[in-house]
């Protein structure tokens, strides 16, 4: 009998590393320094080499790691932070937190990366209207895609704005063969339990090559102090990342590698499989993915509802990422402009994740993928790879 398929299976994970796994926490048990211990600093040199970034800074988490970030670059009231729409609320949520405002772009249809030609086109209409100063862009490395960070670079450059890379999703996937981590002027890293390197709980890191930007993270996740204690240079936060889970990510960096091309093979298989007869995932030039998420596009959404039914009646789980794009939230709507997104409106009615995780075995795969196609008209049983 096949071992249920789940969507997510740290279970599974944490019983192969568990010998390497338990040795670092009675490490963490022994010495006692459970803030910003010794594991904190080996884990943030073992990441700023990882990446081939000059810095590393542990924080407590992803959307801390934004937040941090753009308080080093005093982005506030009377700003614009430009950020696509179909993506987690955090992206959005710490701009409006420091009081600036988050101006919405719509995204490429294929690879769900921001659309260039839109930012250039609201950048330009905030310039117009002169209310906002255009201030930063986040591009968001999608469901462990790259974004497209060359372009972005150009239009940063163009008009003077901070670059932040949001790679929550994508920690490890590489563009033009090196990893993320180098692509903007800093990154910010998640490591909440989903993402392809996540820990026992939250946490977070921030990569830059600038000493000043990392002295800086360093000062704002511990309240703002400078050279000791208690002397506080500026208003900071409590964003520091526990010794605990620092102890949790050295033992799986040791075999993140293995994991992301058992992600990548597990693609592969969905993507012969369902490549026939639904939009499987297309792959940004050049790049790796780190197959955070694997989003298939149907139809409609009744085609969706189907496929869903499907994967149900055979105890798969599935996922939609997102159901409703930032700009239609509640929380986000009264300070979007009214400008219609039609591929980030267009998307959240389509969009269908399946079970991604590198203990996922290949006949849960395939077994996925037949779930698929049962839910489709006039399926058509594929011929599976073994």
């Amino acid at each position: 009998m096949q071992d249920p398929v789940t969507f997510l299976d740290l279970k599974a994970q944490q019983r192969r590393i568990e010998p390497a796994l338990r040795a670092r926490l009675e490490a963490v048990l022994a010495h006692c320094q459970f803030v910003l211990g010794p594991e904190v600093t080996e884990l943030e040199q073992r990441l700023a080499a990882y990446a081939g970034a000059a810095h590393c800074v542990g924080v407590s988490s992803g959307t801390d790691a934004l937040q941090i970030a753009m308080m080093a670059e005093g982005i506030g009231r009377g700003h614009a932070v430009f950020l696509p729409a179909f993506t987690y609320t955090a992206t959005a949520e710490v701009p409006l937190v420091l009081g600036a405002t988050p101006v919405f772009v719509d995204v490429d249809p294929r690879t769900f990366q921001i659309d260039v030609a839109d930012l250039r086109r609201r950048i330009a209409s905030v310039r117009a209207e002169g209310v906002l100063r255009p201030r930063a862009v986040i591009g968001v490395d999608l469901f462990g895609q790259p974004a497209p960070w060359q372009e972005l670079r150009a239009v940063a450059e163009e008009h003077g704005l901070f670059l932040l890379d949001d790679c929550a999703q994508s920690f490890g996937a590489s563009l033009a063969g090196r990893k993320l981590g180098r692509e903007a002027d800093a990154t910010a890293i998640s490591f909440f339990p989903s993402k392809p390197l996540g820990g026992y709980g939250d946490g977070g890191a921030l990569l830059t090559d600038s000493a000043e930007r990392a002295a800086l993270y360093r000062s704002l996740r511990t309240h703002g102090e400078g050279t000791t204690r208690y002397e506080v240079l500026r208003t900071g936060m409590n964003g520091r990342l526990d010794t605990l889970q620092a102890a949790v990510l050295l033992a799986k960096l040791d075999v993140f590698e293995e994991e992301l091309a058992a992600r990548e093979r597990i693609a592969r298989i969905y993507d012969a499989a369902l490549g026939h007869r639904v939009t499987t995932p297309a792959r940004v030039p050049d790049s790796a993915s780190a197959w955070a998420v694997y989003a298939i596009l149907l139809a409609d959404t009744a085609a969706r509802d189907a496929i869903q039914a499907s994967l149900r009646a055979d105890g798969i789980p599935s996922a939609i990422y997102y159901p409703r794009p930032l700009h239609h939230q509640p929380a986000y709507a009264p300070h979007h402009r009214g400008s219609a997104l039609p591929v980030s409106e267009d998307l959240a009615t389509r969009i269908l994740a399946l079970p991604i995780h590198p203990d996922l075995t290949a006949d849960q795969a395939a077994h996925v993928a037949d779930a698929v196609l049962c839910g489709q008209p006039d399926r058509v049983r594929p011929v599976l790879p073994v």
